[in-house]
């Protein structure tokens, strides 16, 4: 296990330099101008020139990316161009909105999904199933930010049981941070919980036609033992791997919520940067993302291993 996450975390460093690099270089084919945006339409030429020289933008863009790699190596990844503030601290404030938002869309999805797809995968064929099956086809239909709008408009609007909009100031406690993320987690974990549920149907059938199950349960074990003590954990295999790619996926769904709920976390920052041309704002929001990403996909290759032992090399 060791020597997989020594691997793991040493893959990761040409990874995030690659991600670096090309997000950097396709950020300059934004037509925004910064220093156009920044001092308004009845701004001078010679004023404009002088700003992009202040923000650095007039210099060869190998030089810019040199020292824009330089600094984020050492953690800085410059300074707001509209606001002047870091980057670094910035990012640190939104963060934990979006982790929190993230994690609470993967537990939903995780929870039911996996629940559901036990069922379905053990009821194959009868009602149930057919029922859990036709929910999860709806569930994947249905995009994450119409869900949003459906939960704020009925439990936030109609029937006031959660908030619709991110308290000012953010919630000042555990319960406030849990009632102002049900909604948001809920609208993400929706379609994420359908594909889980499906894959783990699959995996669940194919385990339970394996020749150990079928001799364990003509041994007389009980069915409720064989299914917690072997079948989950072998079906589980390529279930965690779809978990992988959902969290990717709740990070990106987590864009359109959290403008939705008029959440201050990555998202809103991200569309800001990228409507304004702001690109060290938006170099920062992708490194982060892309960290968090690569760092999420380590953990589950650890779960992977621990539950199947031939790939720990």
């Amino acid at each position: 296990m060791l020597r997989l996450l020594i691997g793991r975390l040493l893959a990761a460093i040409p990874l995030m330099f690659l991600v670096a690099t090309l997000v950097f270089f396709l950020a300059q084919a934004n037509s925004v101008d910064p220093a156009g945006s920044i001092l308004g339409l009845d701004a001078s030429g010679e004023a404009v020139e002088a700003k992009r020289a202040e923000l650095g933008v007039d210099r060869p863009l190998l030089t810019q990316y040199g020292d824009w790699l330089s600094n984020a190596v050492r953690g800085d990844l410059g300074t707001n161009w509209f606001n002047g503030e870091e980057v670094t601290t910035e990012l640190k404030d939104r963060i934990p909105v979006t982790i929190a938002l993230a994690f609470g869309g993967l537990l939903i999805a995780v929870v039911v999904g996996c629940s559901f797809g036990v069922v379905a995968g053990l009821k194959a064929g009868r009602w149930q199933d057919r029922i859990i099956t036709v929910a999860s086809s709806l569930g994947i239909a249905m995009p994450n930010f119409w869900i949003a709008l459906v939960l704020a408009y009925y439990f936030a609007v109609k029937l006031g049981w959660f908030p619709a909009v991110w308290p000012p100031g953010g919630p000042e406690g555990p319960l406030e941070w849990i009632e102002a993320l049900v909604l948001p987690s809920v609208a993400l974990g929706v379609a994420a919980s359908a594909a889980i549920a499906r894959q783990t149907r699959s995996a669940m059938i194919g385990v339970l036609q394996r020749d150990y199950i079928r001799t364990a349960l003509a041994k007389g074990l009980p069915v409720r033992r064989v299914v917690s003590r072997h079948a989950i954990r072998n079906a589980s295999i390529p279930v965690v791997t779809l978990i992988g790619f959902q969290v990717s996926a709740l990070l990106g769904g987590s864009l359109f919520v959290e403008l939705i709920f008029n959440i201050p976390g990555l998202g809103s920052y991200g569309v800001d940067a990228i409507f304004r041309g702001n690109v060290p704002a938006l170099l920062g929001f992708v490194m982060v993302i892309a960290l968090v990403v690569v760092l999420v996909n380590i953990a589950l290759d650890l779960s992977y291993a621990w539950l199947n032992p031939k790939v720990r090399g």
